[in-house]
């Protein structure tokens, strides 16, 4: 076995002499160039230590002067990890919301006056959040806020507080816009169209049992629900962040502090929170609140007509292969469809080209039409194919 060893071999004295008479005979030029980097380093040694210095304070203070961004946790991508805190896009959306307080004088009952007559009317209070839409002052809450108030105080997160003006509501989306005049305010994003999806970190800011500015965290559990009977035009997102009372008219934000949803709703048998919340989708609530500051009030299309579900039973007894398109169950006298032909019993197949998969989404589908408009109807009647043509009107108020 032979052992080796990692040292290098020792040059000999005859050797050593060889190789520095042979360095003493070469030529300067890499001494030379190590003599002038070294002046140059000491001519400018200190000059560009402090210009490095200057730039790494400049970096570390303000960031955003080099492009850089300070609050990392609100440019994730939407492949990007979880954050661990939110409070940037809570930061950038607390302040445009707002305390909503609201009272309304009531006369007494007959039980009232039976027990103490004489007792004057009582002031009643209520409760919830708005959310500031514009550095002018418009706000958007829920109309069940400040339905019958006869006065309306909103108090700001950063203390201030002014009487609003009801500019007007709309019942049918239990939306109301506000007006309040008051210097710098605070507006809320909106966050881009279309582009919620069911998974997504939300957030609910509100005022909760009137405890103060509140926020809590979930995720979007479902959007596109209606069908739960609490509005006529319903296309709610469904969000299991708590939501309790005080909580309406809210604001719904994502992870970069955007607003997606007015908080309108909760699902619970007990009052309190159960993780099943409602919110309005911001682009539908922004476009209420353009109607009602333009018109006074929403208007939509028309066409007087009551429909339901065509079920598997109905179509059978139509002799339908599929359960597609609506039924007409009803038609208002003098309404658009009754004027254009349509009876009771049709089956309505499209709307305008689009098929019509159910009462709500043809409702909404003609509500967007303008008065005036010319649409037409496919329908199925007593087994034949026939199309109409109604002129959509301006639904009417139905408010009680």
């Amino acid at each position: 076995m032979q052992l080796r060893t990692t040292a290098a071999k020792l040059p000999s004295t005859a050797h050593l002499a060889y190789n520095q008479a042979h360095e003493k005979s070469r030529p300067s030029g890499i001494a030379t160039a190590m003599h002038l980097l070294i002046s140059l380093l000491r001519t400018l040694g200190w000059p560009v230590a402090c210009g490095l210095l200057l730039a790494l304070l400049i970096i570390q203070q303000r960031p955003d002067w080099v492009g850089l961004d300070q609050t990392p946790e609100l440019a994730l991508s939407n492949d990007s990890p979880l954050t661990s805190s939110f409070s940037q896009a809570v930061q950038r959306a607390a302040p445009a919301v707002a305390n909503i307080y609201t009272s309304s004088n009531t006369s007494p009952t007959l039980r009232d006056y039976a027990e103490q007559p004489g007792m004057p009317a009582r002031r009643q209070s209520s409760l919830g959040s708005a959310v500031i839409l514009s550095a002018d002052g418009y706000l958007l809450t829920n109309n069940h806020v400040v339905a019958g108030a006869e006065h309306i105080l909103v108090a700001l997160k950063d203390g201030r507080e002014a009487l609003a003006q009801l500019i007007g509501t709309d019942p049918e989306t239990d939306l109301a816009v506000l007006k309040i005049d008051l210097p710098n305010l605070p507006s809320v994003t909106i966050g881009p169209e279309n582009a919620q999806r069911t998974g997504d970190v939300v957030m609910a800011i509100g005022n909760p049992f009137g405890l103060g500015q509140t926020v809590t965290l979930g995720i979007i559990s479902a959007t596109g629900r209606n069908q739960l009977g609490l509005n006529t035009y319903e296309d709610f997102i469904q969000t299991d962040a708590a939501i309790n009372q005080g909580n309406s008219g809210g604001a719904l934000i994502d992870a970069r502090g955007r607003l997606i949803g007015i908080n309108t709703a909760i699902f619970s048998q007990s009052g309190g929170s159960q993780g099943i919340g409602f919110a309005i989708p911001a682009r539908l609530a922004v476009e209420v609140m353009q109607a009602i500051i333009e018109h006074g009030r929403v208007i939509r299309g028309w066409l007087g007509v009551e429909v339901q579900p065509l079920t598997r039973e109905l179509a059978e007894s139509f002799g339908l292969e599929r359960a597609e398109g609506i039924v007409v169950s009803g038609l208002y006298r003098d309404g658009p469809a009754r004027l254009a032909g349509l009876l009771p019993g049709d089956v309505i197949l499209r709307i305008d080209g689009q098929p019509a998969g159910n009462g709500r989404q043809a409702m909404n589908q003609v509500a967007r039409a303008k008065p005036g408009q010319r649409i037409t109807l496919d329908i199925l009647r007593n087994g034949q194919p026939m199309q109409f043509e109604a002129e959509v009107s301006i639904r009417p108020s139905f408010q009680g």
